[in-house]
């Protein structure tokens, strides 16, 4: 997976947890939690949707890898393949 294709993946993964998420106001390194209004429950919808979407295991672990844009771009592109 390239990392315009990560992004996609994630930017859809934002969509269906926060609908109305404004994501071209959305920056690379912005955390979900503050930008978005993102709680905890939405975090964990958006860590399985991903893990669905690409088959990659995500443990919990990873999570803090996945707070941003650009942090979960880097994570898929890593391990999917």
């Amino acid at each position: 997976m390239n990392r315009t294709d990560a992004l996609a993946v994630v930017r859809e993964a934002i969509t269906q947890v926060v609908p109305d998420a404004d994501l071209a106001a959305l920056g690379p390194d912005d955390t979900f939690r503050d930008a978005l209004e993102m709680d905890s429950l939405d975090f964990l919808s958006y860590i399985e949707i991903l893990g669905e979407r690409t088959g990659v295991r995500i443990d919990d672990a990873d999570a803090p890898l996945l707070t941003t844009l650009s942090g979960s771009a880097d994570f898929l592109v890593a391990r999917v393949r």
